[in-house]
């Protein structure tokens, strides 16, 4: 017979981890790996807009955007049992934000809390959602915890319409230029997946011309893009805001010290009949449809990309849109 070493799984007490909500946990949540667990949980792409919101008397804990709707979302933490302040802060949250989704994390929710977000989602239209999440601790023997999220309380049929949205995809008719879209992301993310780094996300691939990915902030992605009829690949960022143009114009003030460390020239597009704007390199005489190409071009969008984040992750944070004032020639002056 076989013997299998096999450990033991420990629950630990949060408060273990995370001595207070607003000094621990809360930043501990904030980080961009651990929304992406926790979006992961509830079927969102979250992408943090702030911490400590004032929202009237009170402070939210966090507030994100869903990236796929650009919906607010706000996340309320509580390393104990849930409680009536806390749902009165939520419901004055929802008022005041006008926020569409609601996240209650707690180490333990009882029944009528429970009861009470069952019945918000049910008297609510679809503009607002309340989920109810559980957080646990867990090891084996001396390795690190590992949290856990559990739903206890969702939209009514959230389940069956992220199941919905996710096989949407898969069973339309796809036929041409969607059904190449699809198996050309689905290769790239696999690349990226195998080389790891920032952008080593498992992502659901769209029957669509680019893919996006987040560089933590709202208004900016980094995206991989393919216009076929200019037989070109590009890796991009990508930045769609009111404060789009401003965004651009600080960045390309900035563009000596940019395209030396990236090594290479890059394509600064202000995009003057829109809000977005888009700075980008591009891989030319590059056909999409050659599948025998793939794992050149993914090669090269995925250096790309992984090189986009870390030259601009730092700078595109530090923007701030009201220090730009357009000139004459509608240049970049301060």
């Amino acid at each position: 017979m076989t013997a299998y070493n096999l450990g033991k799984l420990e629950k630990i007490e949060l408060r273990d981890i995370w001595l207070s909500e607003s000094s621990d946990f809360t930043p501990w949540l904030a980080r961009e790996e651990n929304l992406l667990t926790l979006g992961e949980t509830l079927g969102l792409e979250l992408e943090l807009e702030a911490q400590e919101r004032a929202v009237g008397p009170f402070r939210a804990d966090i507030l994100c955007k869903d990236i796929g709707t650009n919906a607010w979302v706000l996340i309320e933490n509580q390393l104990e049992r849930t409680d009536h302040t806390h749902l009165g802060q939520l419901l004055t949250y929802a008022s005041g934000l006008e926020a569409v989704t609601i996240v209650w994390i707690a180490a333990r929710f009882t029944e009528e809390h429970r009861s009470t977000l069952d019945w918000l989602n049910r008297i609510t239209d679809e503009t607002f959602r309340f989920f109810g999440v559980e957080v646990e601790l867990w090891r084996i023997g001396d390795s690190p915890a590992a949290p856990r999220f559990n739903i206890v309380s969702k939209p009514n049929n959230w389940s069956k319409m992220v199941t919905q949205a996710a096989r949407a995809i898969d069973e339309a008719e796809l036929t041409g230029t969607k059904a190449l879209q699809i198996a050309y992301w689905g290769a790239l993310g696999s690349t990226l997946v195998a080389k790891g780094g920032a952008l080593a996300r498992e992502r659901k691939p769209q029957p669509q011309s680019w893919m996006s990915y987040s560089i933590g902030r709202t208004g900016f992605s980094v995206n991989a893009s393919m216009a076929r009829p200019k037989r070109q690949v590009r890796a991009e960022l990508y930045m769609s805001n009111p404060n789009a143009k401003a965004w651009f114009h600080l960045l390309r003030a900035q563009k000596a010290a940019i395209e030396a460390e990236l090594g290479y020239p890059l394509d600064w597009e202000e995009l003057p009949e829109g809000k977005d704007t888009r700075i980008s390199v591009a891989l030319n005489n590059t056909d999409p449809e050659d599948q025998t190409d793939w794992f050149r071009q993914h090669e090269w969008i995925a250096a790309r990309l992984g090189e986009f984040h870390r030259v601009f992750v730092s700078r595109v944070k530090t923007l701030d849109a009201s220090s730009w004032r357009p000139d004459t020639d509608g240049q970049t002056a301060f």
